[in-house]
């Protein structure tokens, strides 16, 4: 592992995807929740996912961070 993708590292830099639990709903919209981030390795062929809470139900969604209204 290089010196890009340690979690030392990690927590200096933005992450380029943010994970989200969601619930689906029947009916209704998903209730999306903030659970955790990702960093790409710094060769481009995977990432590094810091998750913070993880979810007994629903489904995790990975978005690029430039798609996130916040």
């Amino acid at each position: 592992m290089n010196d890009t993708t340690t979690p030392t590292n990690m927590s200096n830099r933005t992450p380029s995807h943010i994970a989200y639990q969601v619930r689906d709903r029947e009916g209704k919209k998903g209730i999306w929740t903030r659970i955790g981030s990702a960093w790409p390795h710094a060769d481009g062929n995977g990432f590094n996912i810091q998750i913070e809470a993880v979810p007994l139900d629903g489904r995790i969604s990975l978005r690029i961070l430039t798609d996130i209204k916040e």
